[in-house]
């Protein structure tokens, strides 16, 4: 029996994660998220815990309780309420993170084996000066742009590397110390879409907000322009692209993180297929100049090809297979339209 720690588990990947994992009859998972755990879930995992990353005594009860083979680390403060409490999202994002890896290490050295470690990024991490740079740049490579513009986007990169030093170098000046006690993996995510659960704090939220109105039958005024373009993933697929991941063996991995992305269409084009599929979707264009200037600092597109080359990443679906066969009947479904 495999035991996996999901933070943040109530949040948008946590819901996707949870009934994939719960598929599995030789896993149990302990789910840990602020809020209390949703009723549909309760029921898939283990252990549902009301709690705070931060608080290092749960950390530490948990870490007494249970010995985890792999830890997804999904518990953030996402870009745009990052923006408006940066202290917090600090706090949250890395000094959480922090007291994550410190918990797997320490089971690694009470279980004598290296735990894994999954962590979500984000393009956020990205930085490109202006429109015309972004034009050229193409597809970016995970080395390249990493001159982030967000406390989020900081919070991310510096979180990669956190935990590509506690895999490779942790206390490397200490003669005693073994390494490999934590085998990290972390995925660059592009924005995410999902027809289960409504976005809340994301600066690529104007895709499923646009939708989620639309099915709903509200007006909806897109806070971006309807040329902005930035790579998009449905929810199924990121869920897919994290166990993956997961499964992939560690010699066949040439990096600690990697990029993966489905499609990148501009806003007008997402307006145009929720228009399809929902004729009397009202939606306005009104650009937030402060949003707007974050989200032309993203790629248009990422190069998502170490990821296909390592461990065989494809996306199930393209942009119109996504609203298609996915995003529209899930939303018929939850607002039963």
């Amino acid at each position: 029996m495999k035991t996996i720690l999901i933070t943040g588990a109530n949040g948008e990947i946590g819901h996707g994660l949870i009934s994939r994992l719960a598929e599995r009859n030789y896993v149990r998972i302990v789910a840990l998220d602020l809020q209390e755990l949703d009723e549909s879930l309760k029921p898939k995992v283990h252990r549902a815990i009301t709690g705070d990353i931060l608080d290092t005594a749960l950390l530490e009860s948990l870490s007494a309780t249970y010995n985890f083979d792999t830890i997804y680390h999904l518990a953030a403060l996402l870009s745009t309420k990052a923006e408006r409490q940066p202290v917090l999202a600090h706090k949250v994002n890395v000094d959480g993170t922090l007291n994550l890896l410190e918990m797997a290490v320490g089971q690694s050295r009470l279980q004598g084996r290296e735990i894994k470690f999954l962590y979500p990024s984000s393009i956020a991490v990205y930085g490109l000066p202006d429109l015309q740079t972004k034009a050229r740049a193409g597809k970016v490579k995970e080395h390249e742009w990493l001159t982030p513009r967000t406390m989020y986007g900081i919070n991310k990169l510096y979180c990669e590397q956190l935990g590509i030093y506690y895999a490779r170098y942790y206390r490397q000046l200490d003669a005693e110390a073994t390494q490999g006690l934590i085998d990290f993996r972390a995925l660059r995510f592009p924005g995410l879409i999902s027809a289960v659960t409504v976005p809340t704090g994301g600066t690529s939220d104007y895709a499923p907000e646009m939708l989620h109105a639309a099915a709903q039958g509200k007006p909806y005024a897109c806070f971006v322009r309807e040329d902005t373009r930035i790579p998009f993933m449905a929810m199924p697929d990121a869920v897919e692209a994290l166990l993956q991941l997961e499964a992939a063996p560690r010699q066949k991995l040439t990096r600690f993180v990697y990029n993966v992305t489905a499609f990148n269409p501009s806003a007008q084009e997402i307006f145009n297929l929720v228009r399809h599929a929902f004729p009397k979707a009202q939606v306005t264009f009104t650009p937030d100049l402060k949003r707007q200037k974050i989200v032309d600092s993203w790629p248009a597109d990422v190069d998502d090809s170490a990821a296909r080359a390592d461990w065989s990443w494809q996306p199930a679906y393209d942009l119109r297979r996504a609203f298609e066969e996915y995003l529209v009947p899930g939303v018929l479904q939850r607002y039963q339209t």
